[in-house]
């Protein structure tokens, strides 16, 4: 496998490049995860079974309409591919460590300015593509509230009824959802989709965000996301908010898009996220 990688980025870099170095990094529970390296530069790999190589497709095209913007550090792609039995995906490396203060103010000062980039006129993305290891759909509506509700909301929750999680009927909470959402109709923002702290740190180079699920939605959601599992410091907000103060309201939203992601782990892991979906359902009146 390696040797079939290392061929591999030869024909890309147009150099040979034999690894010298491997290490294996932290990567979360979806794939494998390596830095290599030989006598000139290291690199990051993320490894999966072959079959999951649209899992890579999807993230590189996220990776690249996030790095369009220049307004925030993403990784950098540099290849992908399959082995006889693998599918993987090559990135730059970059040392990382937990941000600070400082750097998280930077952080928000930029997510606010790639959030307010670029104009699109409807509400998703050119593909579909995932959410962790979880599909996730973006055909394209005009309207946000039903965008959010038919293609987050409803869609996780016949994932969850697919397995035996009931919350109950699943066009009426559609409804709802579009009733709370159908006089909010922001500004489409590309978003970077999954942004929980594991999925930002600080380089040498400033800080940087990564493991994309993007699409053009409303920038609320990110920043819901960013309280949903805590890690983001005071000064994030505030840097966000110097740039582009959030609208009115958001607090009272902020439930609805958390409650997106909250399905999503009762899909990939059941247990106390399916009470944890039942309470947010019953305090937005979803039940």
């Amino acid at each position: 496998m390696w040797q079939a990688i290392s061929h591999q980025l030869s024909e890309v870099l147009d150099r040979p490049f034999k690894i010298s170095e491997k290490e294996v990094l932290e990567g979360g529970d979806i794939n494998e995860c390596y830095c290599i390296g030989d006598e000139n530069e290291r690199y990051f790999v993320k490894l999966n079974d072959r079959e999951r190589l649209v899992m890579f497709e999807t993230e590189a095209e996220s990776l690249r309409m996030l790095n369009e913007t220049d307004c925030i550090q993403v990784p950098q792609f540099i290849h992908l591919g399959t082995t006889k039995d693998r599918a993987f995906i090559v990135l730059n490396y970059l040392p990382t460590k937990v941000i600070d203060n400082q750097s998280a103010y930077t952080l928000g000062e930029q997510l606010a300015r790639m959030h307010a980039w670029g104009e699109q006129g409807e509400y998703g993305f050119d593909l579909d593509n995932y959410v962790g290891r979880t599909p996730q759909p973006n055909q394209w509506r005009r309207k946000w509230c039903r965008f959010f509700a038919e293609q987050r909301i409803a869609w996780q929750l016949q994932l969850c009824s697919e397995k035996g999680i009931d919350f109950g009927n699943i066009d009426t909470i559609t409804g709802k959802v579009i009733d709370l959402l159908v006089h909010h109709q922001p500004k489409p923002s590309l978003l970077h989709g999954d942004l929980w702290h594991g999925n930002t740190a600080l380089t040498v180079t400033g800080p940087i965000i990564f493991d994309p699920a993007s699409y053009w939605g409303d920038r609320e959601c990110d920043i819901a996301m960013t309280e949903l599992f805590g890690g983001f410091p005071p000064s994030f907000y505030e840097g966000y908010q110097s740039v582009w103060p959030l609208d009115d309201g958001y607090e009272e939203r902020k439930d609805l898009y958390n409650l997106y992601h909250v399905l999503n782990h009762c899909n990939l892991f059941g247990g106390s996220y399916i009470t944890q979906a039942e309470q947010m359902m019953e305090k937005l009146g979803l039940k």
